[in-house]
């Protein structure tokens, strides 16, 4: 019996790393512009009595009446909006509302709700936080370039970049139904997955960025609670072995 509850604490020490490695995540990205954290979802295995074996049904009066432990469900990504915040950048735009931006490297397209934006060398509009690599691209998948002599830049609200009175390119923003089959592949960009996205008429804010929406204090007091239960675990890990080791120095006593 104690060593069921031995696999039972092992269990609850992979989930609650598993919890502490979310969370981790989520607290390093918390001013991260457009960050969108992750869930760390957990479910209860069933105890090996209630599991079909071999297409036969196992039942015991006992076994199934105690907790089979708990195990690691795949996370989902909070899509929830963050807070907006004005920054005065000409080309700063957060995303009010649904929708994603696309963007390219000349190879694969990503996806990401960071809309702080630069201009390489090139005069092409660019990721800031993206290593001269992510162009933006318009509604059309075009590359949205700039003309170093035209005059001041400036995006509307419905993602038209302007030089001067002149328009440019419209900003795409796309959607899909299916949001938890994209995956996240660093860089705070999302790949499409087996998602299908689509265009969307969406709404943005001009010279303003939008925060992660992870709550920072909820944050860490649920990292404290994950790390207490991860000791917890570890210690009924201990004194289980302790009460097994001692069964069986005692019947190796009685029976010598």
């Amino acid at each position: 019996m104690s060593s069921y509850g031995i696999w039972l604490s092992a269990a609850g020490m992979k989930v609650t790393q598993h919890r502490q490695t979310i969370l981790a995540n989520n607290l390093a990205n918390v001013n991260t512009t457009g960050f969108k954290h992750d869930l760390a979802l957990i479910t209860q295995r069933r105890v090996e009595s209630q599991e079909s074996l071999g297409g036969m049904d196992y039942a015991h009066s006992v076994f199934d009446g105690m907790a089979g432990g708990l195990n690691v469900r795949p996370s989902l990504h909070d899509f929830s909006q963050g807070t907006i915040e004005w920054t005065g950048k000409p080309l700063d735009v957060a995303i009010d509302g649904d929708g994603l931006l696309a963007v390219s490297d000349g190879g694969v397209t990503r996806y990401t709700r960071d809309g702080q934006f630069a201009i390489n060398e090139a005069g092409e509009l660019i990721l800031a936080d993206g290593n001269g690599r992510w162009r933006v691209l318009d509604d059309s998948g075009g590359r949205i370039t700039i003309n170093e002599t035209g005059g001041p830049l400036s995006v509307s609200a419905n993602g038209t970049v302007r030089q001067g009175a002149t328009p440019l390119a419209r900003i795409g923003l796309f959607t899909t139904d299916d949001k938890q089959a994209l995956r996240k592949v660093g860089e705070n960009l999302f790949d499409a997955g087996s998602a299908e996205l689509e265009p969307i008429e969406g709404q943005f804010r001009p010279e303003a960025r939008e925060e992660s929406n992870f709550d920072a204090m909820k944050g860490l007091v649920d990292m404290i609670e994950a790390s207490r239960a991860y000791q917890m675990h570890a210690t009924m890990i201990r004194l289980q072995d302790q009460l097994t080791g001692r069964a069986v120095t005692t019947v190796g006593r009685l029976s010598g």
